[in-house]
């Protein structure tokens, strides 16, 4: 599992990048959110990791 904290706001970025925060649930500055370590969002983290920070978490 991957912890996902967004820490820049995306107020400035590309509306793709935008979207793409969307849809991974993270609306506000130090929210976090823990999502499944797969492809699909191993690629969601590649377009927007200027924006979030990431850390590994055990399976709560």
């Amino acid at each position: 599992m991957l912890k996902i904290t967004l820490v820049k706001s995306p107020i400035g970025a590309v509306p793709k990048n935008r979207a793409t925060l969307q849809s991974m649930g993270l609306r506000k500055i130090n929210k976090s959110i823990i999502l499944p370590d797969n492809p699909c969002t191993r690629g969601q983290i590649q377009q927007v990791r200027h924006l979030i920070k990431v850390e590994e978490v055990e399976e709560a």
